[in-house]
């Protein structure tokens, strides 16, 4: 067994690593612990817990939108993950959450991407999370995304865009390709700026990295966009130019109580502020985008000074 688990484990801690864990009896399979002489079994379920990571911190505050006894509604900041998983487990905003509000059940209703920023809602108790969950699975949420993208005036909006999305596992990327849609978003320019339009987004569907792709094949890829069209590599500490894009608002109906439901971001993609400041008096509405007005542009977020009431 103890090949088996080098071979399997050991790019990640190494053989010594492995020895120490059969050492320590942190390998158990059905019949208890494993140990180095422990024969290889086909077919057999093993467990351990690994250590965990050397984690950054994410120096951003994740801000409450609403609470009451059967969700929190939260303003999640760019690079903090919304669960576990790989390299994020401490800095991550369900674990922030439990920790700060002593809400040992709380459970993600949904999910954002690391990369994203804007409304997130967590689910009190366990007993309701199916619920909720459901409520996003089946497509009861109205979700609205704000985007900074550039502005290409040949562009026909407000324009719905359908495609087939692929993500396949182990691949960071997602991708398009032909056959019957399965992902739908609409498209609406709010205004544009300096070469840089203010773009609504409301999908119809949830597929990984959609509004990314879609927003990629139009030819206006998202500010800050790590991924699309090209990969750009980053360090886990490295918070300059975040993905400008923004969960605004959700709207549904709470399948507990029946009562409608509307919450609203605090938050603000300051892209459009800086660069309408920077560029106002020297940049044409429809001129092109130079690589310097795009760094500037890819700023943090920062909180709304006026409050948005939200349902309750």
């Amino acid at each position: 067994m103890r090949e088996h688990l080098v071979e399997r484990l050991g790019r990640r801690v190494g053989a010594a690593g492995v020895d120490a864990m059969l050492a320590e009896r942190r390998i158990v399979g059905l019949a208890g612990p494993i140990t180095e002489d422990s024969a290889y079994e086909p077919g057999t379920y093993l467990w351990f817990h690994r250590d965990l990571p050397v984690e950054v911190p994410v120096p951003f505050p994740i801000g409450i939108v609403h609470r009451d006894e059967h969700l929190v509604v939260v303003d999640k900041p760019h690079f903090l993950a919304t669960i576990p998983r790989g390299r994020h487990v401490v800095e991550t905003a369900l674990v922030r959450l439990r920790r700060d509000l002593d809400l040992p059940e709380l459970s993600p209703a949904h999910r954002l991407d690391r990369a994203t920023a804007g409304l997130l809602i967590f689910v009190v108790h366990r007993a309701h999370r199916g619920a909720y969950q459901t409520l996003f699975r089946d497509r009861g949420v109205t979700k609205t995304y704000e985007a900074i993208a550039p502005h290409d005036p040949r562009l026909t909006l407000p324009h719905t865009v359908r495609s087939r999305i692929v993500k396949e596992r182990g691949v960071i990327r997602a991708f398009e390709t032909d056959g019957p849609p399965n992902a739908e978003t609409h498209v609406e320019l709010l205004a544009h700026e300096a070469g840089l339009g203010r773009y609504r987004l409301r999908p119809a569907t949830g597929r990984t990295h959609q509004l990314r792709l879609h927003m990629c094949g139009l030819g206006v890829p998202i500010v800050g966009d790590d991924l699309y069209p090209d990969i750009r590599e980053r360090a886990l500490d490295d918070y300059r130019a975040p993905l400008q894009l923004l969960a605004a608002e959700l709207a549904f109906t709470d399948p507990l109580t029946d009562a409608p439901r509307r919450f609203t971001s605090r938050l603000r993609l300051s892209a459009w502020s800086a660069v309408d400041d920077r560029l106002s008096d020297a940049v044409t509405p429809d001129s092109p985008v130079s690589e310097e007005t795009l760094c500037d542009a890819e700023a943090t977020l920062i909180a709304r000074r006026e409050t948005t009431p939200n349902g309750g």
